[in-house]
């Protein structure tokens, strides 16, 4: 057992018994509550479980609505399986699915089965763009990147193969790091140097290709398109559809086996792999529904102010292991992460800066007040790449305002420095007027977040040496 499984196991079992009553207070006075203590375990366990097994249920979602919905193609993703679907301009107020999404990039979204056979990414030469290609398994951490910084810009083929892959790949086909889980999901970003860029861009996905091994060194074939995958279990039906979804999703992409210990004690109140909830007693059954609902309230209110990471200057900085939070034993981040954000990069390719809160502690609200950050001179993120700075509502999508701006960034045209220098970001619901507005990112009358990305990011923001200044507090 890892030292990461190890301490997660010591706190989850902390957490049962002192939900259960174990750890209760010497002189707390008896329970009058008729709830068995069956009930009551099995709703403890489903507690602290649910952050570690939540990505198994949102990846189902995400999976089944994007793969069988076709709900705006144009704006949403919706593909068949091993197929992309590509983004035809930047992430704006028509994409209503949440996760916090950049605005630097047009994606390149596919769920990949690699369960049966290896499947070849390809892309052409890519030049000098920045471009990833972010690959993670199904419980939402990343296990390799193809892209600008790992792999080179040349033209390549690189072979995604299952964990228990033991077959020759054919010549001209690069190897990666073996997928963690049999369904992959491809996050691929390509850069977007403003409006007049996007045709060299879409010029460049209808080039990406993803071919199942058994279809290699035939590029006229038609490749199998299905939609065919099962839709999450329906709680208005089911109070136990939560953990029906959990379940099935990892039966389907079982979990690391260096997690079996921790999948033993969720085996009790049979959450995990194989497990059949339907032989389950009915006191246990009432504490895992009751643990369903409880558990995602706690993890909407933990997606709007997020766990982990390092505080700098007001700013949450993404965790060290970030995009591989769980291979780390930091499953309650990774699951709030997830929630917000569907995966993210490792540290090496992009740091995130999160900002949630004014130097009073309360939410940012741009009904009450105005916000101004400045970048000293000099100060700004240093990257192999570039930086951006992203606005979101609570439903971590982008805010409808007048200049359709949803981001700014050392790309952003007409951005202005201060005589001396510096770099000022106004973030208000108004203009801030005149020549102000080429620096203002508009908020919305209401509370917002915000992302600082940083690409590429060069050795000290990496090792934290580089701090993102103090949000200041204006006046409305």
């Amino acid at each position: 057992m890892t030292k990461y499984v190890h301490h997660m196991m010591l706190t989850l079992i902390a957490f049962v018994m002192l939900t259960a009553g174990v750890l209760a207070e010497p002189n707390a006075a008896p329970s009058k509550d008729p709830v068995s203590w069956r009930e009551q375990y099995a709703y403890s366990v489903g507690m602290a479980a649910y952050p570690y097994v939540f990505p198994y249920f949102y990846m189902s979602q995400l999976r089944w609505m994007w793969i069988t919905q076709p709900r705006d193609p144009v704006n949403t993703p919706y593909m068949a399986i091993n197929h992309f679907w590509h983004a035809t301009h930047l992430v704006d107020v028509k994409y209503r699915d949440g996760g916090a999404l950049n605005n630097d990039a047009l994606y390149s979204t596919a769920w990949v089965d690699v369960s049966e056979e290896p499947v070849i990414l390809s892309h052409p030469d890519m030049g000098d763009r920045y471009f990833t290609f972010e690959m993670a398994g199904f419980d939402s951490d990343n296990f390799v990147h193809v892209g600008q910084r790992t792999t080179g810009s040349a033209a390549g083929h690189f072979a995604i193969v299952g964990p228990d892959f033991k077959g020759e790949l054919p010549p001209g086909v690069q190897a990666i790091t073996p997928a963690t889980t049999p369904w992959v999901l491809i996050a691929g970003r390509t850069m977007v140097d403003g409006e007049e860029d996007l045709p060299n861009v879409l010029a460049l996905q209808k080039q990406y290709r993803l071919t199942p091994l058994s279809h290699w060194g035939n590029p006229e074939a038609e490749l199998p398109a299905s939609h065919d995958i099962w839709a999450p279990y329906k709680a208005k039906q089911d109070p136990l559809a939560n953990w029906r979804t959990i379940n099935r999703a990892m039966t389907e992409s079982p979990p690391s086996k260096n997690e079996s210990a921790l999948l033993d004690l969720l085996a009790e109140v049979h959450i995990g792999p194989g497990q059949d909830l339907d032989t389950l007693d009915a006191d246990s059954k009432r504490g895992l529904a009751r643990a369903a609902i409880d558990g995602h309230k706690m993890m909407l209110a933990g997606r709007a102010d997020l766990p982990g990471g390092t505080t700098v200057n007001g700013w949450r900085r993404s965790p060290e292991h970030g995009g591989r939070l769980g291979k780390n034993g930091l499953y309650m981040v990774r699951g709030m992460t997830n929630f917000r954000g569907i995966v993210a990069n490792d540290a090496a390719e992009a740091k995130y800066f999160g900002a949630y809160k004014d130097s009073n502690g309360e939410f940012l609200d741009a009904s009450q007040a105005s916000f101004e950050l400045t970048f000293p001179k000099g100060q700004e993120p240093p990257t192999d790449a570039f930086w951006s700075l992203t606005l979101y509502d609570e439903s971590t999508n982008v805010v409808d305002n007048p200049l359709d701006r949803y981001s700014i960034g050392d790309r952003t045209p007409g951005f202005k420095h201060n005589k001396n220098g510096s770099l000022t970001i106004y973030i208000q619901s108004e203009s801030p007027g005149g020549e102000k507005e080429s620096n203002w990112l508009p908020a919305p009358e209401g509370r917002f977040t915000m992302t600082l990305r940083v690409y590429r990011p060069q050795q000290p923001v990496i090792d934290g040496s580089w701090k993102p200044p103090v949000l200041m507090l204006k006046g409305k």
